[in-house]
């Protein structure tokens, strides 16, 4: 059995239904910009179509459109022409999350996340494109700085943003917990798969891309905006949005500091008065 013909088949159809879903979802925005909706589908549209190039067969060969090889090692061109235009995008959904209720968003801080997360495709593009061991880790080293200055972006700068409504403030620190997780998966498989130091073969490489994907978009996405949509409406929430609360309260949990947890037992031991 081709196995990895089957996880990227799998996986286009599970970005079909996150692309049908949130189509769907925005027939009934709640309160949020349609334009959220809209970037929430063309992220698994894009990604799906790019991985179909690579189970599409192609003259010459024998690879699939999507790949190329070189030097006796596949490059999955098609991954970095999913990644460099859905990732920059999902920064722009979660930076419209941290500023939601804020009527005039910080521009130059989203496009600075978003630019700097082009410099960490394009350095990952560049590192599986090298011939020379050196040179590959060089460039994977210059993209794994790039990705410090995204996490620093978002538990900075961008994170306070949303400290001006305690509710929003949570539901952020829940999102971009679920956010960090599923981003840090990408370097560590790149380089412990066939483009690093090969501790796995490539179905297990394809499998991991296939998965990781589907977390860090459909299920993100799905997070992002059911969770925005029950910020205003605690009191009648629906089944997936009840389902939402409850994991961001997980993921919430695991972002806290601890000094905010004491900080604020220590409020509700104060007398009445204080």
């Amino acid at each position: 059995m081709d196995w990895q013909s089957l996880w990227h088949w799998l996986y286009i159809g599970g970005m079909s239904i996150g692309a049908i879903y949130f189509a769907m979802l925005g027939r009934n925005p709640r309160g949020l910009p349609r334009l959220e909706y809209f970037v929430a589908t063309f992220i698994p549209l894009w990604s799906g179509l790019m991985y179909l190039t690579m189970v599409l067969p192609t003259s010459g060969n024998g690879l699939e459109q999507g790949k190329i090889e070189v030097a006796g090692q596949i490059t999955h061109l098609a991954r970095y022409g999913d990644w460099i235009v859905t990732t920059p995008l999902l920064l722009l959904a979660l930076s419209w999350t941290a500023m939601h209720h804020e009527k005039s968003k910080d521009w130059t801080l989203t496009f600075s996340l978003m630019a700097t997360q082009v410099i960490v495709i394009v350095s990952g593009l560049i590192a599986d494109l090298s011939n020379v061991p050196w040179v590959r880790y060089l460039w994977y080293t210059i993209g794994c700085v790039a990705f410090l200055v995204i996490l620093w972006g978002i538990w900075g700068p961008l994170r306070d943003k949303a400290k001006g409504d305690t509710e929003l403030f949570k539901f952020y620190n829940g999102l971009t917990t679920f956010f960090t997780i599923t981003w840090i998966c990408y370097p560590v498989i790149w380089i412990l798969g066939p483009s690093g130091i090969r501790a796995f073969d490539q179905n297990v490489d394809t499998f991991l891309f296939c998965l990781v994907p589907f977390f860090s978009k459909v299920v993100f996405s799905f997070l992002d905006l059911n969770g925005l949509r029950s910020l205003g409406h605690l009191d009648a929430q629906r089944p997936e949005e009840r389902f939402v609360s409850n994991t961001m309260r997980m993921m919430n949990a695991l972002s806290l500091p601890r000094q905010s947890r004491r900080s604020r037992r220590r409020v509700r031991t104060l007398p009445n008065g204080f």
